[in-house]
């Protein structure tokens, strides 16, 4: 029988008539089939009628079912690291082909012992979820646990472990949430699990782990700078975005410069206007972690009929960013003119706002007709903000329910957590 030595987890190389194809061997509930992990972190399954040979190149290393040892020195500084979920928080199960969650000190130790290094890591675990899973009480769930860590005088930061895919929704709550915060509040991640060669998870937390040790007391997002290991950017959490599918420096600043680069040796500050530790109040109030879920995020297209506007309405949606096109226009003449209807959902108390779907550069609602009508008809135009954030910021802003209509409007309009950048150069592009 082909490969009869081999068992799950071992380093194979697959011989066909074509190719010679190596990875990870694989559990398969199928008879007939072998599934392998590539390099790539693909998983593929090849018919064992087309197999001519397998050979076992490495055996997977027996381990016995204990953590690796893990100590609290109790004279390093403290780190809270809050693990909820995500390909960071994760290694490969050869079972399955997929990846199962890391929850203890002992995991995370043996996969990232420099970290231990920098500080006594304090490992939380209030819950484990992909990001496409979470909602907003999930973000008030970790504010509620961030706001612990940020009252414990002896914690000097938190780092948030997420999944990438809506991580900047996340960020962008917290930073509403926090928008003064008096210690670092770090969000990471990885593009690639930890058991991988080119995992992105072990600088992404090092960094990560220097930054919540460092003097900027923000709501970041620190990740890889660019496709290399040698550094790392911490980026404002409402002022970022991830811009690709797969590579390791999959998030970027929009309209903002980054506030540090990091790497395993320094720190460097790129911008001045950022909170300072200790600087804050150190107690929060919980009041602030509020959310209407009753809002939408609606991409305007050529042609498009207005009436999702009232459908919303008719639903009981209290608010909508559309993303519009880029100084900030929808259709305002023929058949499907939308200033009938946005006047009629805003006078009937939605909120609507607008938001840029060419992601970079300001709306400007006052260079043609269409925006001055628009804005005329109640949309509230909100610069330079990405659309994600602008999401995140109006349920925020509308979850505030003894706020009237006038202080909502205001809240929209003001830079909380610097959202808003007044000066776009070019270098933002």
């Amino acid at each position: 029988m082909k490969g009869k030595d081999a068992n799950a987890g071992d380093l194979i190389r697959v011989k066909t008539a074509k190719e010679e194809i190596e990875g990870i061997l694989i559990e398969s509930y199928e008879p007939g089939v072998v599934l392998v992990k590539l390099s790539s972190g693909y998983n593929i399954g090849i018919s064992r009628d087309n197999i001519l040979d397998i050979r076992v190149i490495k055996k997977t290393e027996k381990t016995e079912k204990k953590e690796a040892e893990f100590k609290q020195s109790h004279k390093k500084p403290i780190i809270d690291l809050i693990m909820t979920g995500g390909t960071i928080s994760s290694s490969l199960d050869v079972k399955t082909g997929g990846v199962k969650w890391l929850t203890s000190p002992g995991e995370l130790f043996k996969f990232y012992p420099e970290i231990f290094e920098l500080a006594d890591i304090r490992v939380i675990n209030p819950f484990m979820k992909a990001s496409e899973n979470m909602d907003s009480e999930d973000w008030i769930r970790i504010a509620k646990q961030v706001k612990k860590s940020l009252e414990d005088e002896n914690v000097k930061g938190v780092i948030v472990t997420h999944g990438t895919d809506f991580l900047h929704y996340s960020s962008a709550a917290l930073s509403f949430f926090f928008p003064n915060p008096n210690k670092p509040i770090i969000f990471t991640y990885s593009q690639r699990s930890s058991d991988r060669g080119s995992s992105d998870a072990e600088l992404n937390l090092y960094c990560s782990a220097k930054m919540a040790l460092a003097d900027v007391a923000e709501v970041m997002l620190v990740g890889h700078a660019n496709s290399s290991d040698d550094s790392c950017v911490a980026l404002l959490g409402t002022k970022v975005r991830k811009m690709h599918t797969s590579r390791r420096d999959t998030f970027k600043p929009i309209n903002a410069s980054p506030i540090a680069k990091v790497t395993r040796n320094n720190i460097e500050i790129l911008r001045s206007d950022y909170n300072k530790r200790g600087k804050a109040d150190a107690k929060f109030d919980s009041s602030n972690f509020v959310f209407e879920n009753k809002v939408a995020l609606v991409k305007f297209y050529p042609g498009q009929n207005p009436e999702i506007l009232e459908h919303y309405l008719g639903l009981g949606y209290r608010g909508v960013v559309i993303e519009m096109s880029g100084l900030g226009h929808v259709i305002t003449e023929g058949a499907n003119n939308w200033l009938p209807v946005i006047k009629k959902v805003v006078e009937k108390g939605m909120t609507v706002c607008a938001a840029a779907q060419t992601v970079y550069g300001r709306l400007d609602p006052l260079v043609y007709s269409p925006g001055r009508e628009l804005e005329k008809a109640g949309v509230i135009y909100l610069k330079d903000i990405l659309s994600e954030t602008a999401f995140v910021k109006l349920g925020w802003v509308l979850g505030h329910k003894n706020w009237n209509a006038e202080e909502k409007k205001n809240k929209l309009l003001e830079n909380i957590s610097k959202e808003f950048n007044d000066r776009l150069t070019d270098e933002f592009i």
